[in-house]
């Protein structure tokens, strides 16, 4: 699966999840990577409270990440390809009763931007599907349709385009234009053109599972299909608890519902009509594919792990990179490696915390919320090129 960015809870409840008291920290307003938004040698990895069962984890997921870490480029500027061989060539053959050890000697701990970190959940979640169509399984899982692609409107002068056009169809006069939103593909807008995966039971379930970006389907003869991200309609992603916030609808107090995934999805049960709305005011659509491997897949192409994998903005943190948090919610603390990114997970030291799939997962990722400092490990020979601009 490639997590959709957290598409992760937070893009839901809150512009990755859930509704928090306060905005997500941000760097300055003009920062767009780590470097601008100020990165700086952070304290000493000795005084970082890491245990050996976090650090096993975390260096299991660094060793899967090593071969994208050694050929993709960072572009945060904290990091040269070069720098992750050293530890990447002695991963693999660490003890991981002393990972610990491991981290505290290839990598220096770094703070951006201040260090104020802001984390949610993320999971895999597995609601209720079938192959075949029927009348307890409506809800198709497309895959890419056909006319989706990527190009400029007419309009759009050739000096103001950049290198990456944006996602639409032509239509049937050959003019090109937005993609299907999300309220015309329930009404049939894909029919013919998108394959359909399978057929999900709860219209619902699905929509969060979209959030999500990943999951598995279950069929009543207990089979399981796993779909991953496969693209996306090109339309705006709207976090409905954001909105249901801004309409009175969630909170502590009488006649509101709990500012958690499960109190949305309460409010969406009990409220049918007004619910259908509310999900269709995010006009943008996941498609998906079907997964036979490993996985999830986070966006760095590896697969990602409960506990030790955390989706972050890349323009702030290297994929691949290890993340030590210490929030108010301690089952968040330690150790963590970025493997994934989020269309909520944006800024300095924001993240999305990935938690497994099942019940426990879901009531963990659909409940967190947390707050405090983060830092990140760069390789040693990153670490040194910043004290030398210093």
């Amino acid at each position: 699966m490639r997590i959709w960015p957290a598409l992760a809870i937070m893009l839901l409840l809150a512009a990755c999840g859930r509704v928090v008291p306060a905005p997500s920290p941000a760097p300055p307003p003009d920062a767009t990577s780590a470097i601008m938004a100020g990165a700086i040698l952070g304290q000493a990895f000795s005084r970082l409270e890491i245990d050996q069962v976090d650090a096993r984890g975390a260096l299991s997921s660094f060793i899967e990440s090593c071969p994208k870490v050694l050929a993709r480029d960072d572009v945060s500027g904290l990091t040269q390809n070069a720098d992750w061989r050293p530890a990447c060539d002695a991963a693999s053959n660490w003890p991981a009763s002393d990972a610990r050890t491991f981290f505290s000697t290839y990598f220096q701990p770094v703070e951006i931007g201040g260090g104020d970190a802001f984390a949610t959940g993320y999971f895999e979640p597995e609601i209720a599907g079938s192959r075949t169509r029927s009348a307890d399984f409506t809800v198709p899982v497309y895959a890419m349709p056909s006319d989706l692609e990527r190009a400029w409107p007419a309009e759009v002068p050739e000096a103001e385009r950049t290198a990456r056009a944006p996602l639409g169809r032509y239509d049937e006069s050959g003019e090109f234009v937005l993609y299907h939103e999300r309220a015309e593909i329930e009404e049939g807008a894909l029919v013919g053109k998108a394959p359909v995966i399978a057929w999900a039971a709860d219209p619902v379930e699905f929509f969060f599972l979209q959030i999500q970006g990943s999951g598995r389907l279950r069929t009543p003869d207990g089979e399981i299909i796993r779909i991953g991200y496969a693209g996306q309609n090109g339309r705006g992603y709207t976090g409905i608890g954001r909105v249901m916030r801004d309409r009175g609808l969630l909170g502590d107090g009488p006649g509101q519902y709990a500012g958690s995934m499960q109190g949305i999805m309460a409010y969406i049960r009990e409220n049918p009509a007004e619910g259908r709305d509310l999900m269709r005011l995010n006009k943008s659509w996941i498609f998906f594919t079907e997964l036979t491997g490993d996985g999830p897949l986070g966006a760095l192409g590896v697969p990602v792990r409960p506990e030790s994998s955390v989706a972050a903005d890349p323009r702030f943190v290297p994929l691949g990179a290890p993340v030590w948090l210490d929030l108010d919610r301690d089952e968040a603390d330690g150790l963590w490696i970025a493997q994934d990114i989020g269309g909520a997970i944006k800024g300095a030291n924001r993240f999305d915390t990935f938690w497994g799939a099942g019940a426990q997962a879901r009531e963990t990722a659909g409940g967190m919320s947390g707050r405090g400092k983060a830092l990140l490990l760069l390789p040693i020979a990153s670490a040194a090129r910043l004290r030398i601009a210093r």
